[in-house]
């Protein structure tokens, strides 16, 4: 092959050779030229090896809307809980009781089964300083963990960046049922994938985006070209990749998506959570995942709609647990939910409820140690606003996700340390 010009005079496959793809030699390449551009020197560093060693797996669920923690995890024996909401109480009469005040949802059976079981943990009164009650800053609050609203990367994406050659490993992080990239999962040093349905895999356009690529960047010199070679490769060896998982995969679980999806929530969760199911069965290497089922702002007619997710949300999720048990892996996966925020504690005049602050998050798997958390949400002691006062900021819930599930160093991502929540089982000894 013909050498190209360029900063460094060697030709794309001389480079891809000499380590952009293994890391062999590349910083004493990349460190002679210092024209070369931050972001593209970055790239031609070798990948770190993975700084944790282990077989963890966290999936995020997140509950778009703002889910109503209070018609989740029901207060069953609370007054003011049924003259707050005349109508939505209604739920009360058949939750399923964990305590002596408090009932899961009736359509959370499997997920009541799970907490049985002691594989469920419930957070109870997750909020942080100063809500914000627009979804847009709430949500940006938890994907970064920052409520000063400052932060721009993910939490999610820099536990990634600094713990996992995800260059090196493109499906470190996912995200799947979706086209777009989760906030939480961001971050300029992260290398992600995006996978919206197991069908299709490929690039966005067919084969010919490929081709067509291919001939711009043709006689691209030196850096660049190899640059664009190595995502090239990387792309098709990830799609190959994800192919070769598809067809050994044989899902275990009862999964479902032919139900009458409420409200705007268009999201495939069972679907996504198969695809999230193959892709760790499969041993592709996957050890973050996020998914998202919408439809949770119910500010009108909320007794029938959020009946229909909470049923939704469990028959997802069991079929998720039922396989990766049937497939001896349930102890590796974690499952979290998150929402922006909770609703209002007194339901409006449309039977629904309005934004409001504090809510429950769970955390399900065989890894649990299971329970409720936190403090029950007071009723009689509302904040000034007439909403929830929140218990445990959630980035403790972070904090243990992090340090106890993942084995990453939680300070460094979260920027400092909070009060523990163990929930999750010990591995001593």
């Amino acid at each position: 092959m013909k050498e190209l010009g360029g900063v460094n005079g060697l030709s794309r496959r001389d480079f891809l050779q000499n380590g952009l793809v293994f890391g062999v030699g590349a910083q004493a390449l990349a460190s002679g030229y210092a024209a070369i551009p931050d972001v593209f020197a970055r790239a031609v560093l070798a990948a770190k090896s993975a700084a944790v060693q282990n077989d963890k797996v966290l999936v995020m669920i997140q509950l778009g809307g703002g889910n109503d923690g209070l018609q989740t995890v029901v207060p069953m024996s609370s007054s003011q809980y049924h003259d707050f909401r005349p109508q939505l109480s209604a739920v009360a009469a058949k939750a399923q009781p964990i305590s002596k005040d408090l009932g899961l949802h009736e359509n959370l059976k499997g997920m009541k089964a799970l907490y049985d079981a002691g594989k469920v943990a419930i957070v109870q009164g997750v909020g942080y300083p100063n809500p914000s009650f627009s979804h847009f800053d709430s949500i940006r609050v938890w994907e970064t963990a920052d409520p000063a609203r400052k932060a721009q990367d993910g939490w999610l994406g820099a536990a990634i960046a600094k713990n996992y050659d995800s260059a090196g490993h493109p499906l470190v992080g996912c995200a799947c049922g979706t086209t777009n990239i989760p906030g939480m999962l961001r971050d300029l040093q992260a290398t992600l994938t995006v996978i919206d349905n197991v069908n299709t895999f490929g690039f966005q356009g067919g084969q010919n985006v490929e081709n067509v690529m291919g001939t711009l960047y043709r006689n691209t010199p030196g850096i660049y070209g190899a640059l664009f070679d190595s995502s090239m490769t990387t792309v098709r060896d990830t799609v190959a990749q994800l192919r070769t998982s598809s067809a050994k995969y044989t899902p275990k679980g009862s999964y479902s998506d032919k139900v009458n999806l409420v409200y705007s929530s268009k999201n495939q969760l069972a679907a996504a959570l198969q695809l999230a199911a193959e892709l760790i069965v499969t041993g592709t290497g996957v050890k973050v995942l996020h998914v998202t089922l919408g439809g949770f702002d119910t500010h009108y007619t909320e007794l029938n709609r959020h009946d229909a997710l909470m049923s939704y949300l469990d028959a997802a999720v069991t079929a998720f647990h039922d396989d990766l048990s049937a497939y001896d892996m349930a102890d590796r996966v974690m499952i979290a939910t998150w929402s922006e925020f909770g609703r209002r504690p007194k339901e409006n005049a449309s039977g629904g409820t309005d934004h409001g602050t504090a809510s429950p998050v769970f955390l399900i798997g065989d890894g649990i140690k299971g329970g409720l958390y936190g403090e029950t949400p007071n009723l009689a002691k509302l904040d000034q606003l007439g909403n929830l006062s929140y218990a445990v900021d959630f980035r403790s819930v972070y904090q243990e996700i992090l340090a106890s599930h993942l084995g990453v160093d939680a300070k460094e991502i979260l920027g400092q340390t909070y009060d523990r929540v163990p929930f999750v089982k010990s591995t001593a000894g």
